[in-house]
């Protein structure tokens, strides 16, 4: 039972709990999307500002890589199974840095399911506003597991960035060699 309390540690139960929640609610709300809207409808909740919208996405972020939806598929499960394996080499020690772990392993899983399941992922939040001639400039349209996937990254990165800054503070500075024009004299003092 020792090796069960190992792989079930606090730790790795937050990081778990955290990437289920956020992949139901992922599921749950593009679930919603599909049932109100027809795939390239729109509905504007802030006139001129935001819109829910179904749209799909067979690349990646910004639909770089574009009509690749089988690649990106395999390229999530490797970076699931990678991810799991390399942790900790990530800054997980603290509640911070296992929930955006959780984070972005939600937030893959749940972009893989649409593409498992759908063949493409679903998008449905759309910021953007209206230009002077009536155009729209927006951001491109994401959902909630891509920002799991952005928030997740950015914490994980900062906290592990944050620890490596540490760590240097901590370490002395190495001696100089007695090469070094600024070395300390190191004979001790004439005639000894």
């Amino acid at each position: 039972m020792a090796w069960l309390k190992r792989i079930w540690s606090p730790p790795v139960r937050r990081i778990w709990l955290v990437a289920l929640g956020l992949y139901l609610l992922d599921q749950a709300t593009k679930a919603m999307v599909l049932s109100w809207l027809h795939y390239a409808q729109e509905r504007v909740v802030i006139e001129g500002f935001f819109k829910v919208v179904h749209w799909g996405n067979t690349g990646a972020a910004w639909s770089l890589f574009r009509g690749n939806n089988d690649l990106l598929a395999l390229v999530a499960v490797l970076a699931l199974v990678v991810l799991w394996l390399y942790r900790h080499h990530f800054e997980l020690e603290s509640t911070l840095g296992q929930v955006a772990f959780g984070a972005v392993l939600g937030g893959i899983a749940g972009n893989l399911t649409d593409r498992v399941r759908i063949g493409h992922v679903v998008d449905f939040l759309y910021f953007h506003v209206v230009r002077a001639d009536g155009s729209e400039w927006g951001f491109p349209a994401f959902n909630v597991a891509d920002s799991a996937i952005c928030v997740g990254v950015a914490v994980v990165f900062w906290l592990s960035w944050r620890a490596g800054a540490r760590v240097k503070t901590a370490v002395p500075a190495a001696p100089r060699a007695a090469s070094d024009p600024q070395a300390p004299d190191m004979k001790g003092p004439p005639g000894s």
